[in-house]
């Protein structure tokens, strides 16, 4: 079943678009058919389907939403846009800043696609590359203005001891240079702590979040960077905290305590960890909900070494947390859109006048459906379609079907 990639409407000035666009018919999570109008880049009105009409009577453009389900888009928490869509390559891994460009571009349209009109890419400064793949991530940032916000972390290798000096440096100059946050992997620095006093140090002295990578394996490293991060303005996230999992229910409980009490956001990546082909676990989600820390899902790894099958889809990381966490679909839903764009600093979005216009159109009725046969979408960034999937099924013409009226998307069935 091939998915046809239309090209998006676009403006020159990759500005948002001030005409007024209707939504027209659109099924909303709580069963009711609406008109939404969009203006601005915000939500204008939301009436009863065949209510609405452009500001004042004007005449709008219209998508018609008959069959779709209308959601808030979802946000990518947690990308690699420098390593994206290596996984065929051989050989060591090309730090070309043409080539980055190009795989972090196609990676972004690919998650664009699938309704992500906002994304935060973790990329690695230091060692071989220096400051040319974070270079390279922040063109693509520039040229995808419009279409979707593209923010990076900055992730130095090693911080601390001698060899830390020019990790340090490097920090900074990554966010002189534009990134929008500090990160990094502390476990695999010589001094874990020392690690995290610095990313913290710099952070501070930035005003700028902090989004660390670590598996939360050792409950006594996790219990001091949490007391660390505890208060820090505007905040730390962790993931993906997959080793939680591994770690005695008492033991875990506590963990969550504390990172709930830190104000710390947990970014977990049901889809498979990003630093290690072996890594696969997933951190407790309900155990931490449930101990009151913000939990959001990200996608991870994109085709690259450490998950060659990655697909980089926020409804796949919410169907995996419904069907293999147990969460209600709402909620899994919760963890990529309001979750995730709340772990990156960007305001909320409800399907109510007055909100940003960040829409996810699905093809179905209700979210369990759609989270299951996510097919066809409409993603709408800033008051304006900017993608379109659309699928189409088609079978043989069979006695099977015959009489049963079941539901068709094809125009006929295949000779």
């Amino acid at each position: 079943m091939p998915d046809r990639q239309q090209q998006p409407p676009h403006s020159s000035s990759g500005q948002t678009d001030t005409a007024a666009l209707l939504l027209c018919g659109a099924r909303l999570t709580d069963g009711r058919a609406v008109d939404v109008r969009l203006g601005g880049g915000r939500i204008e009105a939301v009436g009863t389907a065949g209510s609405l009409t452009g500001a004042s009577g004007t005449l709008a453009a219209k998508v018609d939403l008959d069959g779709y389900l209308l959601l808030p888009a979802p946000a990518e928490a947690h990308a690699h846009s420098d390593t994206a869509l290596t996984a065929d390559g051989d050989g060591p891994l090309a730090y070309d800043d043409q080539e980055i460009q190009r795989r972090a571009t196609e990676a972004a349209l690919l998650q664009l696609g699938h309704g992500a009109t906002a994304l935060r890419s973790h990329v690695r400064v230091g060692d071989v590359q220096g400051l040319d793949a974070l270079a390279a991530v922040l063109q693509v940032r520039r040229s995808l203005r419009g279409l979707a916000e593209l923010t990076t972390v900055a992730m130095p290798r090693v911080l601390t001891g001698a060899a830390g000096a020019d990790g340090l440096a490097m920090l900074r100059d990554a966010l002189k240079m534009g990134a929008s946050a500090v990160g990094g992997c502390p476990d695999a620095d010589p001094d874990p702590t020392g690690y995290v006093e610095a990313v913290l140090e710099i952070a501070s002295e930035h005003g700028c979040p902090v989004d660390l990578h670590t598996d939360a394996a050792d409950p006594a490293r996790l219990a001091r960077l949490t007391a660390m991060a505890g208060g820090l303005r505007p905040g730390v996230t962790l993931g993906p905290c997959g080793g939680l999992g591994g770690l005695p229910t008492e033991v875990a409980s506590r963990a969550a305590d504390q990172l709930a009490a830190a104000g710390v956001t947990v970014v977990c990546l049901p889809q498979g960890g990003c630093g290690s082909a072996g890594l696969r676990a997933t951190a407790p989600v309900r155990l931490l909900r449930s101990a009151g820390v913000r939990v959001a899902a990200g996608s991870g790894a994109l085709r690259d070494v450490s998950n060659p099958v990655g697909r980089g889809d926020p409804l796949e990381a919410a169907y995996l947390l419904a069907s293999r966490h147990g969460l209600r679909p709402e909620d899994a839903y919760e963890a990529v859109s309001c979750a995730a764009r709340t772990a990156l600093g960007l305001p909320e979005v409800r399907v109510e006048a007055g909100f940003p216009a960040e829409l996810l159109a699905v093809r179905g009725e209700r979210l369990d459906g759609v989270l299951s046969l996510a097919y066809s979408r409409i993603v709408v960034h800033r008051g304006r379609v900017v993608a379109r999937t659309s699928a189409v099924r088609e079978y043989c013409n069979s006695a099977a079907a015959s009489g049963l009226d079941l539901p068709r998307q094809g125009r006929g069935g295949l000779s």
